[in-house]
């Protein structure tokens, strides 16, 4: 079970993460509950995954609302923020966390539209329902940050583009969440272990995530990034928007 972090109290704050029945978005929402958050558990498929989690956070005293949706369905994310307005009234976390491009069998432009398009239609359909003091989080990588000024693995390159896209996006509408009140930070880290993205890459080049952790020295595992990722939530945002996790020195800024 996730401990809170220290002094954070989130007792009648409500927080929905994308993605969040496995991998960093699991241990996000786990941290947010164990903060004392209402919390929302998203997933695209594994609705008995995403009901296990619910039920070991409600456990914590809090409100576990499991809601799926495609994220690159505008109908069924309005749908699942209608849910989330009849069962919590607002919200006042939201974290960008899920993400893709790498799975078989998808369309050619499927990578953009989750780490793009969908990031924006989420973000519409949340702002109805946050108020000023509201924070919203999104999740990348190094790989993806800095795209534009350091090469990935060409089996990354079309997601870490994409990924960079919906970041891009995101940080135009800074200006117009500002006169919302709102806040808004990007949270970027180096490779994972033991996430999706993480064995993918893996398949697809084996030997690729060893050859990352010596090149960088150590990866952060899925439980330490989940944190970071939960500070990036709750920590006073950076004057650049940005809250860079790990080692950055093979990354030119």
């Amino acid at each position: 079970m996730a401990q809170a972090l220290e002094n954070v109290r989130l007792t009648g704050k409500r927080a929905l993460v994308t993605g969040s029945s496995r991998g960093i978005g699991a241990d996000t929402v786990r941290n947010l509950a164990a903060a004392g958050a209402d919390v929302v558990v998203n997933f695209r498929n594994k609705a008995p995954r995403a009901e296990k989690l619910a039920a070991e956070l409600r456990e914590l005293g809090v409100r576990a609302l499991v809601q799926g949706a495609d994220l690159t369905d505008e109908q069924s994310v309005a749908e699942m923020f209608d849910a989330i307005n009849n069962e919590f009234g607002g919200l006042d976390i939201l974290v960008l966390n899920a993400s893709g491009g790498m799975e078989s069998g998808m369309a050619e432009d499927y990578a953009l539209k989750l780490n793009r398009d969908a990031q924006l239609s989420v973000l519409d359909a949340a702002l109805p329902l946050m108020q000023p003091g509201s924070r919203v989080v999104f999740v990348t990588s190094h790989q993806a940050h800095f795209i534009r000024t350091t090469p990935t693995m060409p089996e990354y390159e079309p997601v870490a583009l994409s990924k960079r896209a919906g970041e891009d996006a995101l940080r135009e509408r800074i200006a117009d969440l500002t006169s919302r009140g709102i806040e808004f930070v990007v949270v970027s880290g180096d490779m994972i272990e033991g996430t999706v993205t993480a064995t993918l890459l893996e398949r697809a080049n084996p030997g690729a995530i060893a050859s990352r952790r010596e090149e960088a020295g150590t990866l952060n595992n899925v439980q330490e990034f989940g944190t970071e990722v939960t500070r990036a939530a709750v920590e006073p945002v950076p004057a650049d928007h940005t809250h860079l996790v790990g080692d950055t020195s093979g990354f030119v800024a």
